[in-house]
């Protein structure tokens, strides 16, 4: 790797390998699946199926959140500014006085429909491996959408996998987060409230998408300077 092309890198972020996106996948469908309706399980390849992630705009974007913690704080600060509920400012908190943004930050690239990250390579390992299953609704011509399908067997690695090594609980719990953040909201209610971050809606097409970390952490300082100031005017 030349100067130039280091530097790049070192620009746009860190860049995950096949297995590592594979594993997260692996557990983000673990903990966004909803069930599999009767319909999907007349279809004989997915009677083993435990639930499902309909839309691969729903599964992009969930992906996104739990690609960059920084993203997911300042929303998770965004619900705190609206409902003042502590729990959310503490789970900013985490987030955001750790060295998450950094070092579990892993940026997607934005694309005519936002954030957009290739996840064809991951899928197919899952799927060779008869972890998922993926169907497609539409026509020859035109697929109108991907769903997702967790099986049986999906489930009982990824369980495995946090058992083995409980470093991977961590997506656990931020899976929970980012699910918690989403309340019910489809690939495109996701796509519209993601675009409200400006960083993400302007950034240049084809280019990995900013972190908003230092623009987080000065807004974790106000809410906690509001909230130190309203419990001593409490006293």
């Amino acid at each position: 790797m030349d100067h130039d092309e280091a530097a790049t890198q070192k620009d746009e972020g860190p860049v995950t390998s096949r297995e590592q996106d594979a594993v997260r996948v692996l557990l983000l469908m673990d903990g966004a699946c909803e069930l599999a309706n009767s319909a999907d399980l007349d279809d004989s390849r997915l009677q083993s199926a435990v639930g499902v992630v309909r839309s691969q705009v729903r599964l992009q974007k969930l992906d996104f959140w739990l690609r960059n913690p920084d993203y997911l704080a300042d929303e998770l600060l965004n619900d705190y500014e609206t409902s003042a509920e502590e729990p959310l400012l503490d789970h900013a908190a985490r987030i955001l006085e750790s060295e998450e943004p950094e070092v579990r930050r892993y940026p997607m690239l934005r694309h005519h429909f936002g954030a957009y990250e290739p996840l064809d390579d991951a899928l197919a390992v899952l799927r060779s491996a008869g972890l998922i299953a993926v169907r497609r609704r539409g026509t020859v011509n035109r697929i109108r959408q991907h769903d997702y399908f967790l099986l049986e067997q999906g489930r009982a690695v990824a369980r495995d996998i946090v058992g083995q090594a409980p470093e991977f609980a961590y997506y656990v719990e931020r899976v929970r987060l980012v699910i918690d953040l989403a309340d019910g909201l489809g690939g495109s209610g996701l796509k519209a409230r993601q675009y409200l971050q400006r960083e993400y809606a302007q950034a240049e097409r084809g280019k990995r998408i900013g972190s908003v970390s230092a623009r987080a952490r000065a807004r974790l300082t106000e809410f906690r300077s509001q909230a130190a100031a309203t419990g001593a005017g409490a006293m």
